[in-house]
């Protein structure tokens, strides 16, 4: 396996204690070839700055923006600000399990082709306990299925993905070259991984789909998928993303994946299971997304760049 150092790029903004977890879990990695660049976003409180320049170890750096970019902003400058061959856009609230960087770059040294690779990922709660949320069982249905690594690409990539987004954004390790040609949408602020990978899927490259697992995904009530899904904007983008997912299918004429994004049956499904709880939060406006979503017609075109 070559030296090749893979770039984590931290965008930050949120619970200093879940970012120090985030940034202990780099530092315990078994194999030394990673950077780690923290991207502060205008945070209001100076500790975890402090924190992390504090770190002893020159493949850290901490940066602050000038201004306050937003969640897709922010990410935007992360994948403008890699230089390794491959990068990772890594959660403040996520763990890498101590082997994610050597099995990252096993991977992308045996299959140079790959400009994605999804690798095997548990999920955690705010506790940092092993959880089965419903979402996550119904991912786990999605996801390609067979032994060692399993490779997609074109109408069979945009089809899974379209199915049912089974990908966790945070531990997806991107060819840099390939993050940096498609890049985020200012629109969306959840709706960001599904645009930027279908992009890639319609223009042609490749994701690698493992099975070790080697990365925690934390899920709480306080994260932006979480909120975005309670209120409706999360669908509100959902609903925007499907619209342009279907007419670009057709446009390549890929039927199947087309179709499916018609139907969108899964993202309805997941709106119509946030129903009660909006109901009973008395939140209207979030209600009528969440039924609109699961019930209606799709609202305008947003434009994903092949």
């Amino acid at each position: 396996m070559s030296d090749t150092t893979l770039d984590i790029l931290l965008p930050f903004y949120g619970d200093p204690e879940y970012l120090r977890i985030a940034v202990e879990s780099v530092l315990a990695q078994d194999d030394p070839y990673w950077t780690l660049t923290v991207i502060d976003d205008r945070y209001p409180d100076p500790a975890p700055a402090a924190y992390v320049r504090g770190i002893r170890d020159d493949r850290v750096r901490y940066l602050v923006n000038d201004t306050n970019l937003g969640v897709a902003g922010n990410f935007q400058r992360a994948a403008e600000l890699a230089t390794a061959p491959y990068c990772v856009i890594f959660g403040g609230d996520d763990v890498m399990l101590p082997g994610y960087v050597r099995r990252m770059r096993e991977l992308v040294s045996a299959m140079p082709d790959a400009d994605v690779v999804q690798p095997g990922v548990r999920v955690i709660d705010e506790h940092g306990r092993i959880v089965r949320p419903l979402a996550d069982r119904v991912k786990s249905l999605y996801r390609p299925r067979g032994r060692g690594p399993h490779v997609l690409s074109g109408e069979e990539l945009a089809s899974s993905l379209l199915r049912g987004l089974w990908t966790y954004f945070p531990s997806v390790v991107w060819k840099t070259s390939t993050l940096q040609r498609h890049g985020f949408t200012a629109r969306f602020e959840v709706a960001l991984d599904a645009t930027l990978l279908l992009g890639i899927a319609l223009g042609d490259g490749v994701l690698v789909a493992d099975d070790e697992i080697v990365f925690h995904y934390r899920r709480h009530r306080e994260s932006v998928s979480s909120t975005a899904a309670v209120d409706g904007s999360r669908f509100t983008e959902e609903r925007a993303f499907f619209v342009d997912a279907e007419r670009l299918c057709r446009e390549r004429g890929w039927r199947r994946a087309a179709r499916i994004a018609r139907h969108h049956v899964s993202s309805r499904l997941n709106a119509l299971s946030q129903l009660p709880r909006a109901i009973v939060g008395g939140d209207g406006a979030g209600a009528l997304a969440l039924a609109r979503h699961a019930f209606g017609t799709p609202p305008h075109e947003v434009r994903i760049e092949a």
